[in-house]
């Protein structure tokens, strides 16, 4: 590691965001998400599953008022277990004095808020932050005197907090309230919620750590790690940055903490502890099977997986760790190499919601939760910030352009959990090994943790286009933007147009007051063959790692014009991914494509890509690439010369002698992946048959 390469994201008031594409995305959020996800966690949205979320919050803060008035007479409740998600018989008339939901319920006005704050920066509004003012009264009002603030133990009895960290998330929790308190103090300058939240991070600091008496324990589901990596670069206080690197060095180490506070509530409660099977494989589940600079393959539970990742890559930035980064670069590489889908998606498997092993790539069955994608783009981000690779930022732009959006309908009103990459939607209410998977997006989920990520991370994409050093600007994403900055000392502006996602073409202007020495670095997107760059300005040149590195004397006015030919690519998957041997699938520039039914007609597995035309006549005068707005915005799609298949004529037989398969010729549609389903239900495939 060379702290020279370091680079760190600029403060998001520095970056104002004018893209036609993300501009749209962002006030999609604002003006749809935000509102209908505070509606969603106050349950009253009609016919979606219940949240309780704010209703907890009001229980809670009930409870700690009461206990104030009440003094030493108050009588604390006893710890009492409900389930992991508790509903209540009647749902018209739920126990007003009870916990209901998912025991991380509060997590989701934490994210909420989180989302609220980066939309605030890009587009201040009275209104809502308003609103968000008088959530986060009701918020503070349940946190406990000593700092403790999670309503699911709050409720149900504080005797037996921190017991079971592997299941009961309360340190997953705080990791979502410190993130939504930073963002929110960082777009308001109001500390009330970034208070209580470091009280409560004080209060775990007490808990947690090597010296005696304290836990030595760690979170069951990761996002505290790069949460108080963030609040110690916030505060300056070294005690987060400790107890983010305390959790990391203790999991995995034996005994497994996970076994030793089984066996202790076995103890507590009088039931019979049985000492678990060495060769069970549930702590890969987890990412605590070994210690995290020992690990070498992407494993378990896949949202868990790149949080954890991520605060790795914040330590071993912070701490100038070589052993951490090391380690994160091997899991970047298993991951990507091995378990990456085509759509940028990550976890194979509905088991666990986890990755699957090495080349399991399965598109009817396939989980690529939305959570997941957008964890994949944390830890891209933070890897960027300690090395500028350009094959980060490809998969962050993957990531980003295609699952994250997916998992979100054109109108922010409904939204996708599960990311197939094929989909027939009767084998999805009939298959019960497909029932994980929807052939159309949901209003909401009881277990709601992609719709506020997909609004906290599209209203904070300005985060992701640019990171700085004291002499370098980085350019990662091509969003359409305005940067306020320095180079050197010297206040630059940048002014950054993009033809993103559509075109290839971007154009950097700079305006000073006074020349600045310093260096513009563009990334070369992997998937362009070759690329132009063009400036009057003294600079030299020179390429690494993906990288352009234009260094000189910037002038005002100077302007970097570049062009990345946004051909159509015709994508083949290494042999060893059995489901898409004999397969092809489209991209172009950072798209990726699929077929729906809705233009293709039913049956899609009965097309294939006429390959011998695509090879006579090149990809580029085979391929139409059209303009569209079908789909209520601009869009490209495009049209591929495509055969099918005959179907059999005679139907009362299953099976015949065989003879050549006859075909038709046709055109195939492809749309863009992150815009199917919002034409109605219907089929819809990634890959094609060649």
């Amino acid at each position: 590691m060379n702290r020279k390469d370091f680079s760190s994201p600029l403060d998001l008031k520095q970056v104002q965001i004018t893209d036609e594409f993300w501009g749209r995305e962002q006030e999609l959020v604002r003006q749809e998400v935000i509102p209908y996800q505070w509606e969603a966690l106050n349950d009253r949205v009609p016919d979606a599953a219940p949240s309780y979320c704010m209703r907890n919050f009001k229980v809670a803060g009930k409870m700690m008022h009461r206990k104030k008035a009440e003094g030493e007479g108050f009588v604390e409740p006893a710890y009492t277990f409900r389930g992991f998600e508790a509903l209540p018989e009647d749902p018209k008339n739920p126990d007003p004095d009870k916990f209901y939901g998912f025991v991380f319920q509060d997590s989701d006005f934490s994210k909420w808020i989180e989302a609220v704050g980066y939309s605030l920066i890009n587009h201040p509004d009275p209104e809502l932050e308003k609103t968000a003012d008088e959530a986060i009264d009701i918020v503070c009002a349940a946190q406990a005197e000593n700092g403790y603030l999670d309503t699911y133990y709050i409720i149900n009895g504080m005797d037996r907090i921190f017991t079971n960290l592997r299941d009961h998330h309360e340190l997953y929790c705080l990791g979502h309230l410190l993130e939504g308190a930073v963002a929110y103090y960082q777009a308001t300058g109001k500390d009330k919620l970034l208070k209580a939240a470091e009280r409560f991070a004080d209060f775990v600091a007490e808990k947690f750590g090597p010296e005696d008496g304290q836990c030595k324990g760690y979170p069951g589901h990761e996002i505290a790690e790069m949460a108080l990596a963030k609040l110690y670069e916030l505060t300056g206080e070294k005690k987060y940055l400790e107890l983010s690197k305390f959790f990391l060095d203790m999991r995995g180490t034996k005994p497994y903490y996970f076994d030793l506070e089984e066996k202790e509530r076995a103890e507590h409660d009088g039931r019979p502890y049985k000492a678990p099977d060495p060769k069970e494989l549930r702590h890969w589940y987890h990412q605590a099977h070994l210690p995290v600079r020992e690990q070498t393959e992407a494993t378990g539970h896949a949202v868990r997986a790149v949080y954890l990742y991520s605060g790795m890559a914040d330590v071993a930035r912070l701490t100038g760790d070589e052993e951490m980064f090391a380690a994160c670069r091997r899991l970047w590489k298993d991951m990507v190499q091995r378990k990456l889908y085509v759509t940028g998606g990550i976890g194979a498997t509905h088991l666990g919601e986890a990755f699957s092993f090495a080349y399991d790539l399965p598109n009817d069955t396939a989980y690529s939760e939305t959570c997941a994608a957008i964890g994949l783009a944390f830890f891209a981000r933070r890897m960027l910030e300690i090395e500028a690779d350009s094959n980060y930022a490809d998969v962050m732009e993957q990531a980003l352009y295609n699952t994250v959006l997916a998992g979100m309908a054109l109108d922010g009103k409904s939204f996708f959990y599960v990311n197939p990459l094929e989909v027939v939607p009767e084998a999805c209410e009939r298959d019960e090994r497909k029932r994980h998977v929807k052939a159309v997006r949901q209003k909401w989920f009881g277990c709601a943790c992609c719709p506020p990520n997909i609004a906290r991370i599209v209203s904070s994409i300005g985060a992701y286009v640019y990171t700085q050093s004291a002499d370098t600007i980085y350019t990662h994403l091509y969003v359409g933007s305005t940067l306020n900055c320095t180079i050197n000392g010297t206040a630059v502006d940048l002014k950054l147009e993009s033809g993103f996602p559509w075109n290839g073409s971007a154009k950097v202007t700079v305006h000073t007051e006074k020349a600045a020495e310093g260096t513009l670095a563009f990334r070369i997107p992997g998937w362009c063959r070759s690329h132009r760059a063009v400036t009057a300005a003294e600079v030299q040149e020179r390429t690494e790692k993906g990288y352009l590195y234009l260094t000189g004397t910037w002038k005002d006015g100077d302007t970097v014009e570049l062009d990345f030919p946004m051909e159509v690519r015709c994508l083949t998957a290494n042999t060893k991914v059995r489901e898409d041997a004999g397969r092809l699938a489209f991209m172009r520039g950072p798209v990726c494509y699929c077929m729906e039914e809705i233009d293709n007609g039913k049956n899609l597995h009965l097309l294939r890509v006429d390959t011998e035309k695509l090879c006579a006549m090149g990809i580029d005068k085979a391929v139409g690439v059209e303009k569209s707005s079908e789909l209520g915005h601009e869009m490209w799609i495009l049209k591929v010369p495509g055969r099918r298949l005959e179907e059999t004529t005679d139907k009362e037989s299953l099976y015949a002698d065989y003879a050549p398969a006859a075909s038709t010729e046709v055109t195939l549609t492809f749309v863009p992946y992150y815009a199917w389903n919002n034409r109605g239900e219907g089929e819809m495939s990634v890959w094609v048959r060649e």
